[in-house]
């Protein structure tokens, strides 16, 4: 292995030594825990430290990393405290997680690491999203994400490159390709020469180097890095290199052929590094002996301080209370849940303008407000929501996007990491399945995992009625309500859906904002002028009743209300959920005992929908008020249809009579 020390003076080889050096020990440390199982789990990154330790060198302190699982050098060359790290191992409430994530699924802002989930492709958008976030300050800065050669087979792998190629970004996409993912060798993975050579199809230049040559990897990167910032273009690195040990532990390395281990062995990344400074006189072996004994010293006095913790005491309210972020109080909140309530200085609105009224607003007062979506720019949008605002915003907060609905949601959460907020629209509501990793298992968890915001909310044009077919009139709230760390909300209403809007993209929290395509039109209403919010988490009172309560949402709401218009002998208690998640349980009880007798109404299917929670809660805490069981009235469990007359018998209004009749014998 031949190193090039070019401008590098010896105390400079010396730091990247220690830097070097000081992951690889605590690594074997870690293997002689794992064996005395004082930790769980380890997925060791011995043979691959020179790639960790010279990007994070390469970079600014300031600048985003989103490692993965071997990546210990990065969080060592960080400078995170190692007694911190070893609290986390050991699932410890004094980690850096609360003891709520293992190994390196955690991030940390104040290091500028953001956490991994073990799908690995999404941390590569989250780069796009920091990195549009510096372009947009006009900051010299680059953010790199780590991927396996496995994880280049991932959907969010092409996604997050084409984003980021299309957008001119400053991120560097870096390969380890250590020739397995768990037991599937490369030639089980893909079948280009090189991974380096997918650089070329997305339009940006790319390079191959030795990943164990830590010289190499600092060049390259810190060249990369300013060839990123100049020209404001992605890079992709390929970094060749080797695991010594399994995939983890527990995994074992017989599917290995063990004349691979003896050719890396030597060139391992640590060894060769050594060998190197005491060859060109920066070390002896003296200098080697008192370097690992001063880390073996530091390593045994670190874990003896992450020793001192206090057993795992499990606080129901304080894991409740992480969920979400705080949110911060309302400047002007409407309280329109009582019925009949209309604001001064309120006009008549379409649904749809008062969602564009509560949007533009929005970006009046939020500077650091962007809008992503497909054809939302010139176009105006698939519904004309954002007709307009190109011209007043201008083309760096409103964007358009290619089809790659799972990156863009990542770049939404890495514009997060940087203090942005986004808007994020689903062209329809269906869409969102090619998303919907990012959505609950990125943007939902974060916050809980590692105290990061994800200040995101996504647009949802939903529902039937409209004659589009099974995939762009789905009901498709149901898949996120089970999520928790999401918020969801649907109004039936401008009022509420101008502040609701506002009200979602205040809070820091991500908010699936779902609008009904039928009602966008049809629906009129007064709204005030003012910006203002209404406040997440509490229910609309639509009527008071005594007969029996319909308790629902969207659609629903104008369904039961002209129902009962039609037939005013039945005194009807109408309860407007308008959130989905959080929901009003107070509201829900206070309804029930007005009447005693229950529907829950949605136009989801039946089956898994949220109508389902809705009446096993009230059976539950408010049994001794009923008087009827409570009764679900939904759509067919059926894939929506195109042709109308079949829709129109999908729908739960064509049974809603039929439930209040057979509530009412009751």
């Amino acid at each position: 292995m031949t190193f090039d020390r070019k401008d590098l003076s010896n105390d400079q080889l010396l730091a990247f030594y220690r830097s070097i050096l000081y992951p690889r020990m605590i690594e074997e440390k870690m293997l002689i825990l794992l064996r005395q199982g004082k930790i769980s789990k380890w997925f060791s990154g011995i043979g691959q430290e020179a790639i960790a330790v010279g990007a994070t060198l390469a970079l600014q302190p300031d600048e985003w990393i989103m490692p993965l699982h071997r990546n210990l050098g990065v969080f060592t060359t960080r400078n995170m405290p190692l007694s911190g790290l070893f609290r986390q191992w050991q699932g410890a409430q004094e980690g850096y997680s609360k003891g709520r994530e293992r190994s390196f699924h955690f991030g940390n802002r104040e290091h500028h690491i953001c956490g991994m989930i073990s799908h690995l492709g999404p941390q590569l958008a989250i780069a796009d999203g920091v990195s549009l976030a510096y372009k947009l300050r006009q900051e010299q800065k680059v953010s790199l994400a780590f991927t396996g050669e496995g994880g280049t087979s991932e959907g969010d792998f092409h996604e997050a490159l084409n984003v980021a190629a299309v957008w001119d970004l400053p991120v560097i996409f870096l390969i380890e390709n250590n020739g397995y993912g768990l037991s599937t060798p490369t030639d089980e993975q893909y079948r280009c020469i090189s991974l380096v050579d997918k650089a070329r199809g997305y339009g940006m230049e790319g390079v191959q180097i030795d990943g164990n040559n830590l010289l190499t990897v600092y060049d390259t990167i810190r060249g990369v890095r300013d060839y990123c910032i100049k020209n404001k273009k992605p890079f992709l690195i390929e970094a060749q290199t080797f695991r010594m040990r399994g995939h983890e532990e527990a995994s074992g390395t017989k599917y290995v052929p063990s004349s691979l281990f003896d050719l890396w062995e030597k060139k391992d990344p640590v060894k060769n590094f050594e060998a190197f400074l005491v060859q060109a006189g920066v070390l002896d072996e003296a200098a080697v002996t008192a370097i690992r004994d001063e880390f073996r010293h530091t390593i045994e006095t670190e874990l003896e301080l992450a020793g001192q913790v206090a057993p795992v005491v499990a606080d129901t309210q304080a894991e409740i209370a992480d969920v979400y972020a705080p949110v911060p109080a309302a400047g002007n909140t409407i309280d329109n849940s009582a019925p009949g309530f209309v604001p001064e200085g309120s006009r008549e609105l379409r649904l749809i303008d008062a969602i564009k009224e509560g949007l533009h607003q929005s970006m009046q007062q939020q500077e650091k407000l962007v809008l992503m979506g497909q054809d939302i720019a010139g176009y105006g949008g698939a519904f004309k929501i954002t007709d307009g605002f190109l011209a007043e915003f201008g083309k760096d907060r409103v964007r358009n996007t290619p089809l790659c609905e799972s990156a863009i949601l990542g770049a939404a959460l890495g514009l997060s990491l940087e203090g942005f907020k986004s808007m994020v629209e689903m062209q329809f509501s269906d869409f969102v399945s090619v998303g919907f990793n990012q959505i609950v298992n990125n943007l939902a968890k974060i916050h809980y995992r590692w105290g990061q915001n994800a200040d995101v909310v996504v647009r949802m044009p939903s529902g039937g009625g409209v004659g589009a077919g099974p995939f762009h009139s789905q009901s498709t709230e149901a898949w996120f309500v089970h999520t928790p760390g999401l918020k969801v909300v649907y109004p039936s209403t401008p009022m509420d859906a101008k502040g609701l809007m506002i009200a979602a993209i205040n809070d820091p929290n991500p908010v699936l904002f779902f609008e009904h395509k039928a009602l966008y039109r049809s629906i009129s209403g007064a709204v005030p002028e003012e910006y203002y919010e209404i406040e997440i988490g509490k229910a609309r009172l639509v009527q008071e009743g005594s007969d029996l309560s319909v308790i629902t949402y969207g659609s629903g709401v104008h369904w039961v209300t002209e129902y009962a218009e039609l037939h005013p002998g039945v005194s009807i208690d109408i309860l407007d959920l308008r959130s989905l998640l959080p929901l009003d349980y107070e509201a829900i009880r206070a309804s029930v005992e007005r009447t005693g007798k229950v529907i829950v109404l949605h136009e989801d299917s039946l089956t898994g929908g949220i109508g389902g929670e809705i009446a096993a809660w009230i059976a539950e805490h408010c049994f001794d008020k009923l008087d009827a069981p409570v009764l679900r009235c939904a759509s067919l469990d059926t894939p929506i249809p195109f042709s109308i007359e079949l829709e129109k018998n999908y729908m739960a209004n064509a049974r809603l009579g039929g439930m209040v009749d057979r509530l009412l014998s009751y």
